[in-house]
């Protein structure tokens, strides 16, 4: 628990600081492009058209019932969901170097380690709440109009941004320990992206040993990504009335955030070593 407790002061007391590695992390990123940072927009809209159309218009996709009695297209329900995993996906994966591929520069920097992984992970988030918004917009034209359900999308996401960082501290630090960490975990989470709830509702995988399907969706993420639905298509207050999924969210966040940080501190003062 302390190392807990250290980790978080680390966080708060340099919060400027990964606000403006942030930025620069976003801008570096993109210096080297015609379009700069307009690609951080094009490339998630490119891939989600692509899966619309090879799992919406090829398979002729039926609308998804959302709420009972209440159902959406397959774009927008794909949509809702695909925004927050490229988030997740795209965090996890620079996240997971952000440490060992930065070990040259920290050794002649004076900063907490532990505020890599972070201002990794808010790099992208700028980015997520421009999609978030453009997702919005979108929804508006289509429809789905602005509710007082909205305002748990706040709660939703802090619990996806704490959700990853714990993560990302648990696998940075690994990683720099053990580098084909990161090529194990680019191909399992692009795998990950079938088992997660984006693609299809678990519920509809009838084929499936219900055991199966149960274990699926003990996954975070789909209770992340069913959140996000619930707001945006205004159907329910999805954390209050599953309360257990969020007690079960939570735990797992705090058992990882914890090991993570007694990993990330254990290890850290021998990362110059690994260079």
């Amino acid at each position: 628990m302390k190392a807990a407790i250290t980790v978080l002061k680390e966080q708060f007391m340099n919060f400027y600081l990964i606000k403006r590695l942030s930025l620069y992390e976003m801008k570096s990123k993109n210096r080297n492009n015609y379009l700069g940072m307009v690609w951080e927009v094009i490339n998630p809209s490119i891939q989600v058209l692509i899966y619309w159309f090879v799992f919406g218009t090829l398979r002729n996709r039926a609308p998804v019932e959302v709420y009972p009695g209440v159902e959406v297209k397959f774009f927008y329900w794909l949509l809702a969901g695909f925004i927050l995993w490229i988030f997740f996906f795209k965090s996890t994966i620079d996240g997971s170097k952000s440490i060992y591929s930065r070990l040259r520069l920290l050794s002649k920097m004076n900063f907490p380690m532990s505020i890599i992984p972070n201002f990794v992970i808010f790099s992208h988030f700028y980015v997520h709440l421009l999609m978030l918004g453009i997702t919005i917009i979108i929804f508006q034209i289509a429809g789905f109009f602005i509710n007082i359900y909205y305002l748990q999308l706040i709660y939703f996401i802090f619990a996806t941004f704490s959700f990853i960082f714990a993560v990302t501290l648990i696998i940075s630090t690994v990683s720099t320990i053990i580098r084909d960490v990161h090529m194990f975990l680019s191909s399992t989470l692009r795998m990950g992206l079938y088992f997660s709830g984006v693609l299809w509702p678990l519920a509809i995988l009838d084929r499936f040993p219900s055991i199966i399907t149960d274990i699926m969706m003990l996954n975070p993420l789909y209770y992340l990504i069913e959140g996000y639905r619930a707001a945006l298509f205004g159907t329910e207050w999805y954390f209050i009335v599953n309360w257990e999924y969020t007690l079960y969210f939570w735990a797992i966040v705090i058992v990882f955030f914890i090991f993570g940080s007694i990993l990330h501190l254990k290890f850290r003062r021998h990362f110059i070593d690994y260079l």
